[in-house]
């Protein structure tokens, strides 16, 4: 395997054959010991996840990421009446049964943290999907060659080995826009709420907060390897990562509502405490975004593109937190569309 980083003797069947940029060592280390030495199951209505118990009533279902970034949860909460799942994957295997077998087979309430290929390209394996009314355009493109960019041009697997019948037959479905904090009541009071987050994923992007169990899950915008919130443009109101900024101020203000924090990648089961220390590092960098920077790099994408030259501010106890400066801020491309030939 191509990488920096050694294997992890994980029980899912997809097996790795190159990755991108290789992780930290914190968030690797974390992964190897929850995979390697942690009770997990794996069904067999779907053999490519990995399905861990972080709460009586919470699962982490682990997927190995299709191409070559980071590996990616989803979360399920299953409440007295209905369960909750954010983020769909890339869809590989049976998605569905097995949520229903986890959940016993009650009512499933879908939504995405945002479009990008490692969380919502799964969405057609289910009926409806639920989402911030910004991200329903970013959602309408998916399409059926969506996943053609994980194999070569003789149609073998770049990044990760699995059966390719494995994925998909993509199908419409439907697509509901919600507003800042909608609800959903799981029964029994147990609510779900949607916070609006931007940066990572652009203006449609959230958060999903559950005050029974007191855990916000907050997308990609905060994550042990690197936290890519946005982007800085101007004026510097509009730009992303002020906009996710804003949210951060809110989340922190709120602190008495949530304990912990569940990512979609890498260490979760994180506490609260952080909060203050990314508002700490995102005012610094919006202070002075060309200079208040610990160091510069430049990267390329796991899935392709141009490099990228990004900047790195470390958040206090935690990962970095990464930007570009640009002089407007850049066209939102639909995660679905950005490996097709263009026209």
């Amino acid at each position: 395997m191509s990488g920096c980083m050694y294997p992890i003797r994980g029980k899912s069947k997809a097996k790795r054959i190159l990755w991108g940029a290789p992780q930290n060592q914190i968030s690797w280390a974390f992964m190897k010991e929850i995979r390697e030495n942690h009770p997990c199951q794996v069904f067999d209505c779907n053999p490519y996840i990995e399905v861990y118990q972080f709460r009586e009533n919470l699962y982490g279902l682990f997927n190995q990421n299709c191409d070559g970034a980071g590996d990616v949860w989803m979360w399920l909460t299953v409440g007295p009446e209905k369960c909750f799942l954010i983020d769909t994957a890339y869809g590989l295997g049976d998605s569905r049964s097995l949520v229903d077998q986890l959940s016993g087979g009650k009512e499933i309430i879908v939504v995405n943290t945002h479009d990008h290929f490692d969380h919502a390209f799964g969405n057609c394996r289910f009926d409806k999907v639920y989402c911030h009314e910004d991200l329903v355009p970013l959602l309408k493109a998916q399409n059926e060659h969506m996943w053609d960019y994980l194999f070569d041009e003789n149609g073998n697997n770049i990044w990760l080995q699995f059966d390719r019948r494995d994925l998909p037959v993509f199908r419409p479905y439907e697509i509901v826009g919600v507003p800042d904090g909608y609800t959903w009541d799981l029964g029994g009071g147990h609510i779900m709420e949607l916070i609006r987050s931007n940066g990572h994923g652009g203006p449609g992007a959230s958060m999903f907060l559950d005050r029974k169990n007191r855990i916000l899950f907050p997308g990609d915008n905060i994550c042990s390897d690197v936290s890519g919130c946005g982007s800085v443009s101007y004026p510097i109101e509009k730009c992303s990562l002020y906009q996710y900024r804003e949210c951060v101020r809110k989340l922190n203000e709120r602190l008495d509502e949530y304990d912990y924090l569940f990512p979609m990648h890498f260490m979760c089961n994180v506490e609260s405490n952080l909060i203050p220390n990314v508002l700490q590092a995102l005012d610094e960098v919006l202070a002075d975004p060309e200079h208040n920077y610990d160091y510069e790099q430049s990267t390329v994408s796991a899935n392709g593109g141009a490099p990228r030259v990004r900047k790195y501010k470390y958040i206090h106890g935690f990962s970095t937190l990464a930007y570009q400066v640009f002089d407007t801020e850049p066209e939102l491309i639909p995660a679905a569309l950005r490996h097709l030939p263009q026209k």
